[in-house]
């Protein structure tokens, strides 16, 4: 199975924690996306989406990996399917090929919300560690943060 990436499972070391097969293929970018910190978390900050737009400038980068289906269900339960986030398929420009690969996106959603300084800081580390454009981490890195407000959760994720 192919699943595309683009928030803190970018960090390979992060995704095969949860779902040990996973291997990199590709890095990417989809078209008609943009990236935000808006899905609704259980633990009350906001989370990644690829919000889709109508305007095709748009990108969020990520990264293609493929999962043993084996492992699927698992991938589904850590990223909320049915719980704030539902599945698609999208078209993924590779470089010199276009993929269709599986992605969650948010349906849960709150403008309001934040994300956790350590929640972005995996989003950083996974954009830089597979060579994200410099200017697309630079995005990211303005995006807004807050301190979760449980200090073991955030010593937990401290990278």
């Amino acid at each position: 199975m192919l699943y595309f990436a683009y928030g803190s499972n970018m960090l390979l070391k992060r995704l095969k924690d949860r779902v040990p097969s996973a291997s990199r293929t590709a890095v990417g970018y989809i078209c008609g996306h943009r990236l935000t910190f808006d899905k609704r978390s259980i633990d009350g900050s906001g989370k990644c989406d690829a919000q889709a737009t109508s305007d095709s400038k748009d990108k969020v980068y990520g990264v293609v990996y493929e999962i043993d289906p084996v492992e699927k269900a698992t991938l589904d339960r850590v990223e909320g399917l049915g719980h704030g986030y539902a599945e698609k398929v999208v078209e993924v420009n590779c470089g010199t090929t276009i993929r269709p690969v599986c992605m969650y996106y948010a349906t849960s959603k709150d403008l309001s919300l934040r994300p956790y300084h350590w929640y972005k800081a995996y989003v950083l580390a996974g954009a830089r560690e597979n060579s994200l454009p410099l200017e697309y981490i630079k995005m990211i890195e303005r995006f807004p943060s807050v301190q979760d407000p449980d200090a073991r959760r955030s010593k937990m994720h401290r990278l």
